[in-house]
């Protein structure tokens, strides 16, 4: 009889065993739904920003390209980062990482006008085309 009750407890734990063995693919599935459904990387777009100046549309080099903007957040403390590139010689700035939405692209460059805009990113790449001109001369 006592050999009995020990076959009937391992009947019950090997039974229970395979049980958490079958349901397991269903819960990692469950599970991984679940994480799938909660975003958790913000989408993004490669920027190239292309900038040329002048009545010659000539590619300013070394122009700083400022990226701003704006990751919210659930608990209402939005970020606002900046990113600074810097243009190559053939005036192209690229930004291998930048959230979709509403960006502002400033651009800095000796001897040009400074220049501002805002922009909406909605692609996976996208390119912005940047015109410079020259500053007004002073007598």
């Amino acid at each position: 009889m006592n050999s009995g009750k020990q076959t009937n407890g391992g009947r019950v734990a090997l039974l229970s065993l395979a049980i958490a063995v079958a349901l397991a693919p269903a819960l990692a599935h469950s599970k991984a739904s679940k994480d799938q459904a909660k975003p958790d990387a913000p989408v993004g777009t490669r920027l190239r920003v292309e900038v040329t100046g002048g009545d010659r549309s000539i590619p300013v080099d070394l122009a700083s390209v400022y990226v701003r903007f704006v990751i919210r957040h659930q608990t209402g403390r939005d970020e606002k980062p900046e990113l600074d590139v810097k243009t190559n010689k053939d005036g192209v700035a690229l930004v291998p990482f930048v959230p979709r939405g509403k960006v502002t692209v400033q651009v800095v460059a000796d001897g040009w006008k400074p220049y501002g805009e805002s922009y909406e990113l909605t692609l996976d790449e996208q390119v912005i085309k940047i015109h410079l001109e020259r500053p007004p001369k002073w007598y």
